[in-house]
């Protein structure tokens, strides 16, 4: 609990017994002298502050953790008949016989007993009343409290969530160009080298700036233009690559890594009919504050690589989108004979 509210807490308690000690006082006065209706004033505050906070401070918190509120109601139930025996005491302590007849008629001639117990049951509203407000109060803190905790947890546990989501992305990255390089070692050196350089830029983007919330958009999209030379080098004449970028904010923010599936998966998926070229057209467009992401690769049925889903990119993508861009995005997934089309709509706002 921040020190504001938990002021604003303290600062309402003190105000509600401050006003009770000079509602109590002032309905003593009219029958008591000075002094007495200050004495049965200190006596009331004590005992109904003490039993109240022994209630709301100790027992209900300890009952909240412990998910024991049927106790607590059987303890709430045992403090309001105490501080109405406490009230009855004072009450008939401070009291004689004539001030009986004259303040309470139907019970003027009644024992000290009997008046003691009249006085008890007629005390049991004011105990439920004082003891019902400071456990109120003090189970509206709880509450936020409790409140504040789950919203934490339920933060770390969605970026424990990301942060697996994310880290599927590197080593399934890294392992398929380092794949390729290894091979290219054999053939082509200087290719090879090539690819290297490369693909050193992209790790040092992924070690050093995706461990941030987000990046811009101006960072994320030089990463994606990397990986793409990565792989456009990788296929060489073999596949037809072509980007459009229209980035009208560079600074805006944007999740780290969360496009990188849908470009891997275009050209890990992408399959053609013999003796044919095969592509991948992408586009990214951003204006007022909104992303438009497409990417669509060459599609044949009877050549692509067999798999009985649409990838752990895809699936990486839609979950990564419902944590962090909640009704904000919208992603569509269309499948021809010929091609396979990914669209991705962002609010950036």
């Amino acid at each position: 609990m921040n020190t504001k509210y938990k002021n604003r807490h303290w600062i309402f308690i003190v105000f509600f017994w401050f006003m009770l000690g000079i509602t109590i006082f002032a309905q003593l006065i009219e029958d008591f002298d000075i002094i007495s209706s200050v004495y049965q004033m200190i006596l009331i505050l004590s005992c109904s502050s003490f039993l109240a906070h022994y209630l709301s401070d100790v027992m209900l918190p300890k009952a909240l953790r412990r998910n024991k509120m049927q106790l607590f109601a059987i303890q709430g139930v045992i403090g309001v008949l105490v501080l109405s025996f406490c009230l009855a005491s004072i009450y008939t302590i401070f009291s004689d016989a004539s001030l009986r007849m004259h303040l309470y008629h139907i019970e003027g001639n009644m024992s000290t007993l009997e008046f003691l117990w009249a006085r008890f049951y007629g005390s049991i509203p004011a105990a439920i009343l004082i003891n019902g407000t400071a456990c109120g109060l003090r189970f509206y803190q709880e509450h936020n409290v409790i409140e504040k905790n789950h919203a934490q947890l339920q933060q770390a546990h969605l970026e424990a969530q990301i942060k697996i989501l994310q880290d599927q992305i590197n080593p399934h990255l890294m392992f398929n160009v380092l794949n390729h390089i290894h091979i290219l070692m054999q053939s082509n050196v200087k290719l090879a080298s090539v690819l290297l350089v490369q693909f050193s830029d992209i790790l040092r983007y992924q070690l050093y700036e995706c461990n941030k919330e987000y990046v811009s958009i101006y960072h994320e999209v030089k990463y994606l233009k990397d990986l793409i030379a990565v792989e456009k080098t990788r296929w060489g004449d073999e596949l037809e690559v072509q980007s459009k970028w229209n980035i009208e904010d560079g600074q805006l923010q944007i999740v780290p890594l969360l496009l990188v599936p849908l470009i891997e998966n275009a050209f890990k998926h992408v399959s053609r009919l013999p003796n044919q070229k095969g592509y991948v057209y992408l586009s990214c467009e951003q204006e007022n504050k909104k992303m438009r992401f497409k990417i669509e690769n060459s599609h044949t049925e009877q050549y692509k690589v067999p798999s009985k889903s649409q990838g752990l990119g895809l699936e990486n993508v839609q979950k990564r989108l419902e944590i962090q861009y909640p009704d904000r995005h919208d992603l569509k997934i269309e499948k021809t004979d010929s091609d396979f089309t990914v669209t991705l709509a962002l609010d950036l706002n």
